[in-house]
């Protein structure tokens, strides 16, 4: 009887074992669908805001918006870069790039977004540092953009001591403690000089931004003769397959960036650019960005031939962020010599 009873031993742990065996793939499929769920919920791109109603309900927070509800200069381009840092902060998900655990450590799209806006960010206030709050070369810089300026700029992917988050608020509260300083009645008030050489230069890094941006989505093309290689100082640089979705959502993001920045640019250079004869390029370069939003409807970024059966979304990016670059060339031009 002793090997009957060992064998309904070895029955009964193989059945026990197997039925654990069976749980533990269900939580594994169950964690993993919930994951899929939460992962295709932060990949959703933040809404647009209006950049005037956000500076002023920032202002009126703080006490800042006087009767005649007119926001200082400066304050609406200033709010905006605040606004776009708290929102890759605080949309849902948070700040993605730098995860190490799923979903977030699984995508890679949301995070290529949040780099576009983010080198828009870091552009914005080096420029805020160099040339807004500054009358001229020899002036000292402010004390809070130089704080500010360098936070931006720290690495993505630092997850701990310190974390990328924690950097960016840093440099969020510094850009608050100047706009503080540019709409309070401080003794140590900030500064914002809305000239058309500052917007100029600033424009210059969009441009320099948006025509790298644009050879890169162009390079997604399926190329149906292979390129020659023999000149090195003209040698085509194909976007690697596994990357053209990453290029496809930088582009998206560098693009969210740019329309709330040129339509705060609108409301504070406003007299400069219609000195310059100059808002009608800027409307344009908005109009040409704000396309670049339309909603996606294919679950994944094509990249056919440019005449071929398949679409290629990269090509149909390229071409609004192509037209958007032209017309900063030439709003450049009017600024420099309208």
């Amino acid at each position: 009887m002793s090997w009957l009873t060992n064998k309904f031993r070895v029955l009964t742990s193989f059945i026990n074992f197997s039925s654990m065996g069976k749980i533990a793939a269900s939580v594994v499929i169950v964690a993993a669908v919930l994951l899929s769920f939460l992962g295709m919920y932060w990949s959703n791109e933040p809404d647009q805001f209006d950049v005037v109603a956000t500076a002023k309900e920032k202002a009126a927070e703080r006490g800042y918006l006087n009767n005649s509800k007119k926001l200082v200069v400066g304050y609406t381009t200033a709010s905006t870069l605040h606004s776009i840092v708290e929102t890759l902060l605080d949309k849902p998900g948070g700040f993605i790039s730098n995860d190490i655990l799923p979903p977030g450590v699984f995508m890679d799209n949301m995070p290529a977004w949040e780099f576009g806006a983010l080198v828009q960010s870091r552009d914005l206030a080096r420029a805020f540092r160099k040339e807004f709050s500054r009358s001229q070369s020899q002036s000292t810089e402010d004390v809070n953009l130089k704080i500010a300026e360098p936070q931006f700029n720290f690495d993505t992917k630092s997850w701990a001591l310190p974390s990328s988050e924690s950097e960016y608020r840093r440099g969020n509260k510094e850009l608050m403690e100047y706009l503080d300083r540019l709409a309070g009645p401080s003794n140590n008030k900030a500064q914002f000089y809305a000239r058309a050489d500052n917007l100029s230069d600033w424009l210059s890094d969009v441009n320099t931004r948006l025509g790298s941006l644009s050879q890169r989505l162009s390079a997604s093309v399926i190329e149906d003769k292979p390129q020659l290689e023999s000149d090195e100082n003209t040698r085509y640089v194909r976007t690697p397959w596994s990357k053209v979705d990453d290029v496809f959502y930088e582009a998206r993001g560098t693009s969210w960036a740019l329309i709330h920045i040129l339509r705060a640019v609108e409301v504070d250079f406003f007299f400069t650019l219609q000195d310059k004869n100059a808002l009608v390029s800027l409307r344009q370069i908005i109009r040409e960005l704000e396309a670049t939003q339309s909603s996606i409807w294919s679950p994944f970024i094509l990249n056919g031939s440019g005449f071929g059966v398949l679409a290629n979304h990269s090509l149909v990016m390229a071409s609004y962020i192509s037209r958007a670059n032209t017309a900063i060339i030439d709003l450049r031009r009017l600024l420099e010599q309208g």
